[in-house]
């Protein structure tokens, strides 16, 4: 990931609306929500959940699919990979003893929260 990508997916996420979108995406893989349903669950006006779904879109951090006359939303695993990737690395650089509490927290709370539930 470039910086300009991990930039925009930091911004994306720096507004509250649009990290409880990305949230509540995450918990729904992989079967994802349609836009109406993601508006309904959150309380947010459906024009303005629009908003906050295209600006995630463009940062890389969700995508979309038609199904007949929903569109799906889901978390793009990808790029939440990507961010993490790129925001652990430099970290690790020539001190990986740094980052390993922090992956044995993610393995341990991967082990206890499987995706999607």
């Amino acid at each position: 990931m470039e910086i300009d990508s991990a930039i925009a997916a930091l911004g994306a996420l720096a507004q509250g609306t649009r990290l409880d979108v990305f949230r509540l995406l995450v918990r729904h893989e992989p079967t994802g929500l349609a836009a109406g349903e993601i508006a309904r669950q959150l309380d947010v006006p459906q024009n303005t959940m629009s908003a906050h779904l295209g600006i995630l879109a463009r940062a890389g951090l969700v995508r979309s699919e038609r199904h007949s006359r929903s569109i799906i939303y889901r978390a793009d695993l990808g790029g939440l990979r990507a961010l993490t990737l790129f925001l652990v690395k430099d970290c690790c650089a020539g001190s990986p003893e740094l980052c390993v509490p922090l992956l044995a927290e993610l393995a341990l709370a991967a082990e206890r929260t499987p995706l999607g539930h």
